[in-house]
């Protein structure tokens, strides 16, 4: 059964899966914003792929390795590169996203990135907020504000 919320521990499972099969991905969402260190939880790690079939057999051999249980549906839409792919049949909760809103591409995001910690490939703040504020969800309305304050704060920080 999935752990309920996202923890650290989760993220250097996947970080070392996905070093290990040389896996180019993001961390984003609010999975993103927490190892950057934004004071929130989360039910679910967020992981923004490309688009690419060598990319795509990669993150299906490191999903395995991490013991997440993957039926043919999954496989094909891990492979086609579906728009985001809800994965809960593994040791956390995992969503894997190909064309995150608010995002115009994966090279984009890749080239804004922060590497936190030395380790985990996370999707700049502005690119967690512009995709949160472009999904238009309820949810996300009270994260976007909170999401910015943080971005100001994480900006002085990063300065000092």
């Amino acid at each position: 059964m999935p752990e309920s919320k996202f923890t650290p521990a989760q993220a250097e499972e996947l970080a070392s899966a996905f070093a290990a099969e040389e896996v180019d991905y993001l961390f984003i969402g609010k999975s993103g914003a927490i190892l950057l260190g934004y004071p929130d939880t989360t039910q679910d790690v967020d992981i923004f792929l490309p688009k690419s079939q060598k990319n795509a057999d990669r993150v299906l051999r490191a999903l395995r390795k991490l013991g997440f249980e993957l039926d043919p549906t999954l496989v094909v839409s891990i492979l086609t590169g579906s728009e985001i792919v809800l994965m809960k049949s593994g040791p956390f909760a995992l969503d894997l996203i190909h064309s995150p809103d608010g995002i115009e591409s994966f090279e984009a995001a890749r080239s804004r990135r922060v590497i936190e910690g030395g380790r985990f490939p996370v999707a700049s703040l502005s690119d967690i907020i512009a995709s949160k504020r472009a999904t238009g969800r309820v949810k996300d309305i009270a994260d976007i504000r909170r999401l910015e304050q943080f971005r100001e704060e994480y900006s002085r920080r990063s300065q000092q």
